[in-house]
């Protein structure tokens, strides 16, 4: 049986966010640990930046694969090899004696992160085959991932404060060795209807384009944008995008299944997600240096500032799950990307001299931003779509969310004045919301989801 009941079903859900908890706070924690590694291993700003987007631009390529090997060779195998290697690169991370072996761990961190958070969300969705359920448990595991950004901070700054910042690492391991033996017992196995051939050549193009992307953003500020070696690196993603648009259309079962983004709902949802995470990927990175360089805050200190960000995912996160199954995703989206403006508008007023209550309400908003975008970007990603597809538009929404915090990230060193592409981000939310949740983008996701019903039929033998 492809798809079997499970017998326990809210435990299985929990599972799935455990896993996503721990894979998405590893994006948040480690930021507020920056200092005290810059300080160990001497690292430069660059290579901070490269401790969190080597781990978030391996997210962001091989989520889709992910994606699609757990279709294939079955979720719950996929799945349990994930949380192996996960921890495994957690553990290596702990043990690091240099920032490039640092760097290197997180690579295997987020490889196997990439079988990890995809593979959930498909697990999820066939868990909960009722619509109404089904949008109710995709609220709760999207919110786990606006929770786990949020809260990522403050716990780190209690391990980094108590043990050091290898604490954020292996932290990881005792949490996954339990996630890994309740995926044993209680997680069906499950397999796509028609799982999808592999496209090693779409993979490598697309991490060619983000590869690029990611370094030329980074040593952007180092070798200025004259450099010939970054304008080299911007040619050659543009190179990538051109062979995907070539090369992929040509494929039976294409990595980026470009006929998904006929539906007006799907493509704003992947877009919003790149816009949502970037700005956040810019409030995290540069507010926890703001804290500890710029105002000379503990570890600890700087991760309760965040407190108010994490307390507001906590509140909105599930109401909103239960608004978006009630009454669409909308007016969530119109509240986020609203809030995610005035965040940005307001940081780029902050300086060392701002009062505290002044900082901690500028949080707030982006607390409510966080606490509303996750589970309508994420229903609106999967809904409509047939079965056969879910895996594969779960993982690309995956890989928009992990492709905005890369460039957040990247985009972090480029001086104050980048919270004022926060606020244009949250204004281009708003808009795209506005577009994307109309009668004419449900059409066009009717019309897209007609081309891939003859997938959900099994391929014939002999």
């Amino acid at each position: 049986m492809n798809v079997p009941t499970a017998s326990r079903p809210g435990l299985v859900l929990a599972i799935c966010c455990a896993s996503i908890v721990v894979v998405v706070m590893d994006i948040s924690i480690v930021t507020v640990a920056l200092p005290s590694i810059r300080r160990d291993l001497g690292a430069s700003v660059s290579g901070l930046q490269w401790t969190v987007d080597a781990y978030t631009l391996v997210l962001a390529a091989f989520l889709v694969l992910g994606g699609s090997a757990a279709d294939r060779f079955g979720r719950k195998r996929v799945f349990q090899c994930g949380l192996a290697v996960f921890g495994l690169g957690s553990l290596l991370c702990s043990l690091a004696p240099g920032i490039g072996w640092l760097i290197a761990a997180r690579v295997l961190q987020a490889a196997g992160g990439t079988m990890l958070n995809p593979v959930a969300m498909a697990i999820v969705a066939t868990t909960f085959p009722a619509p109404a359920e089904r949008a109710r448990a995709i609220g709760v595991f999207g919110s786990m991932s606006g929770l786990a950004l949020a809260l990522g901070p403050i716990l780190g700054g209690m391990l980094v404060d108590g043990f050091g910042w290898r604490a954020v690492f292996w932290v990881n391991v005792p949490i996954i060795a339990a996630a890994l033996v309740a995926t044993t017992l209680f997680v069906p196995e499950s397999r796509a209807p028609r799982p999808r051939r592999f496209d090693p050549v779409g993979q490598g193009l697309v991490l060619v384009v983000l590869g690029s992307v990611v370094a030329a953003l980074i040593e952007s500020h180092r070798l200025g944008w004259t450099s010939p070696w970054l304008l080299g690196l911007l040619a050659l993603a543009g190179l990538g995008v051109l062979g995907i648009l070539a090369y992929e259309p040509r494929r039976a079962d294409p990595l980026l299944e470009l006929r998904l983004f006929r539906s007006v709902s799907f493509s704003a949802a992947i877009v919003m997600a790149l816009f949502a995470l970037c700005g956040f990927g810019v409030f995290l990175f540069s507010t926890t240096q703001y804290l500890q360089d710029v105002r000379g805050m503990t570890p600890l200190a700087a991760g309760l500032c965040l407190l108010p960000v994490g307390v507001l995912v906590l509140v909105l996160s599930p109401r909103t799950g239960r608004f978006v199954g009630a009454r669409g995703p909308r007016w969530p989206l119109v509240v986020a990307g609203v809030a995610l403006a005035a965040g940005g508008a307001v940081s780029a007023g902050l300086g060392p001299a701002t009062p505290l209550p002044v900082v901690l309400a500028t949080f707030l908003l982006f607390g409510l931003f966080l606490g509303t975008v996750n589970p309508p970007i994420t229903n609106t990603a999967v809904s409509g779509m047939p079965g056969s597809m879910a895996g594969v538009a779960a993982s690309l929404a995956s890989a928009g969310r992990q492709t905005g915090t890369t460039l957040g990230v990247a985009l972090s060193g480029a001086g104050h004045g980048v919270w004022w592409l926060v606020a244009g981000l949250g204004a281009g939310l708003v808009v795209l919301a506005l577009l994307s949740t109309g009668r004419r983008a449900a059409a066009t996701a009717d019309r897209a989801a007609a081309l891939f019903d003859e997938l959900s039929l099994p391929r014939p033998t002999g």
